[in-house]
């Protein structure tokens, strides 16, 4: 059974910075790609950034704010967001699905792990 633990969200302001962290247990972590979605109050689950072994892939909507990292060691994969905007607000969720090349990261139905997410509230 794989376990999937996202942490990290909370209340900011707009232009601040947060880190979310997704740590997983129960495979081979490295060997999955990981995926961050996100939903907000209304709309429907969007995918914002994903990783393979060496490469990541991002939603247009935040490229250049955000950075997806892993550390395999730590079984752990990080969601770096900068310059955060009220429209960034949603709960972000992760996601492991066995690796099948960066084309697939955005796909949802593509992920076999799921975490509960984590709230994320940017203040204008």
């Amino acid at each position: 059974q794989v376990h999937v633990v996202e942490s990290g969200g909370g209340l900011v302001q707009a232009g601040d910075s947060l880190r979310l962290s997704c740590a997983a247990s129960g495979r081979t972590f490295s060997t999955y790609a990981m995926g961050w979605f996100r939903q907000a109050p209304g709309k429907e689950r969007e995918f914002v950034a994903g990783i393979t072994y060496g490469n990541t892939l991002y939603a247009d909507s935040v490229k250049g704010r955000f950075t997806i990292s892993r550390d395999n060691a730590k079984n752990t994969v990080y969601l770096q967001m900068n310059s955060l905007k009220p429209e960034d607000t949603a709960v972000y969720y992760c996601a492991l699905q066995e690796p099948s090349g960066t084309y697939y990261l955005r796909f949802e139905a593509r992920y076999d792990y799921w975490g509960q997410g984590t709230q994320v509230t940017v203040s204008s």
